[in-house]
């Protein structure tokens, strides 16, 4: 068997019941805050923007948008997975070269899923797959340092429980998956330098193209079958050579991501909770603050403190502001938080954080880069304008695999998120339908994602 072929056994014979009853609550936690994050970004310009362009388009009415209407699988993923991403508060899973986002892919199991009306429990099960496959590939094959966007091992993910939600044979899932995972290596300027939408519809984009290559399967079409180690395959002009056991894989990879507390890029986390601490200490006043120095790992220096991905001190809109630590850094100093309210257009631009980001240093220490991802370690530091120092130092935070967020504060954070769009009542309704997933059909959540409103209440 080529390697394609083992990975599409895997999904092929992954089951329900190989799911833990940990790992089972902690994808319905997942699903709760993706679709919460989801309608959160409904009134979202560029999210507007796509909805105005697919209604413009049309489509065969089999998938459910979130906030009504219908429209082809491909174009359903596309749209809902942009929702998700777009106010980047979405989970996260972090390998030691690679960072990703598995709840990227809800959209495209939710739209495969109900092409075919299918359970809530075989939909769990694709998540599943989607969260095993894209760790793992993360884990042996990062392609960051090689200048390719971590969207490339979504592609392999997203086609594979795409093809797992839809039922289809392990010949079928082999193909969509090369196909999917030939037709869309991307490139990391995606998240270099000054940032564009793009940042937030590169993953959305992935979800479509799986979708799309389970659809072409699903009528005979085929991919390259050596995908993986073939001549100019994958790992000859992308990864570099890698081994996975599929035979030896499970359903228990979810339980190892994590999931945000801060609107914020993932790395910042850590840091972000201890600038709340700094505040809560005696003496703290933002005005004055003369110096912040942040002591980090790596991968948050490199993505997101001004290091290999260049400087973070020109921030003029929401994609460049939720991926610059010292902004990120400022604002919470200032605010308290560092919520949907902070990445208003006016105040990204304030004069208050724009001057306060100026004087935050941030530095990669060494022993905190060896104990990433095992850990998210930062050492915040303020100095006041009168010598007196504030301390606080992080490993962790509510949320972290080590810290595993609750039901409650899922809902809590789900209500925070949809309030403006959904009552009470259809808040509770898509909370138990969620909850109780694995003994209802997926209609019974996309006749109730359909009723959420696109417009603020």
């Amino acid at each position: 068997m080529t390697e394609v072929q083992d990975l599409a056994r895997f999904v092929a014979n992954a089951k329900f019941e190989q799911i833990s009853p940990e790992a089972l609550q902690q994808l319905k936690i997942r699903v709760l805050d993706t679709i919460g994050v989801a309608i959160g970004a409904l009134d979202a310009p560029p999210m507007v923007a796509i909805r105005e362009l697919t209604d413009d388009l049309g489509g065969t009415p089999v998938s459910t948008l979130i906030g009504g209407g219908r429209t082809s699988p491909e174009r359903a993923a596309f749209f809902n997975s942009g929702l998700s991403r777009y106010l980047d508060f979405m989970d996260s899973y972090l390998a030691k070269g690679e960072t990703n986002h598995p709840s990227d892919n809800f959209g495209a199991v939710l739209a495969a899923a109900e092409s075919v009306h299918a359970s809530g429990e075989e939909l769990l099960t694709a998540f599943a797959v989607a969260y095993q496959v894209h760790a793992r590939l993360s884990d042996v094959a990062p392609v960051r340092a090689k200048g390719f966007d971590h969207t490339t091992q979504g592609a392999f993910a997203a086609a594979a429980s795409a093809a797992k939600a839809m039922r289809l044979s392990q010949e079928q899932i082999a193909a969509a998956i090369a196909i999917a995972g030939t037709a869309n290596v991307a490139l990391r300027v995606t998240r270099t330098g000054n940032l564009s939408h793009w940042k937030g519809l590169a993953y959305p984009h992935v979800s479509k193209e799986g979708t799309f290559a389970a659809l072409l399967a699903s009528r005979g079409i085929t991919g390259p079958e050596e995908v993986f180690e073939g001549n100019k395959g994958f790992k000859d002009s992308v990864s570099g050579p890698f081994q996975i056991d599929w035979v030896a894989e499970d359903l228990e990879r979810v339980r190892r991501s994590i999931i945000k507390k801060h609107n914020a890029e993932i790395h910042s986390q850590s840091a972000l909770d201890a600038a709340q601490d700094i505040r809560s200490q005696p003496g703290f006043e933002s005005g004055r603050i003369d110096r912040v120095r942040l002591r980090t790992f790596d991968v948050a220096h490199s993505i997101i403190g001004g290091g290999e991905e260049g400087d973070k001190r020109t921030i003029r809109t929401k994609e460049e502001a939720d991926h610059s630590l010292p902004w990120m850094l400022a604002v919470v100093l200032l605010d308290g938080e560092l919520n949907p309210a902070q990445y208003e257009p006016q105040r990204i631009v304030a004069d208050d954080v724009q001057q306060l980001m100026q004087k935050v240093e941030i530095v990669e220490d060494p022993g905190f880069s060896e104990r990433f991802p095992a850990e998210m370690p930062a050492d915040l530091e303020v100095v006041l304008s009168d010598g007196t120092v504030l301390h606080s130092e992080r490993s962790a935070y509510e949320g972290f695999h080590t810290e595993p967020l609750s039901w409650e504060g899922a809902r809590a954070k789900f209500d925070a998120l949809t309030g403006p769009f959904a009552d009470a009542e259809l808040r509770d309704e898509i909370a138990d339908v969620v909850q109780r997933l694995d003994f209802v059909d997926v209609s019974r959540l996309t006749d109730a994602l359909a009723r959420v409103r696109r417009t603020r209440i």
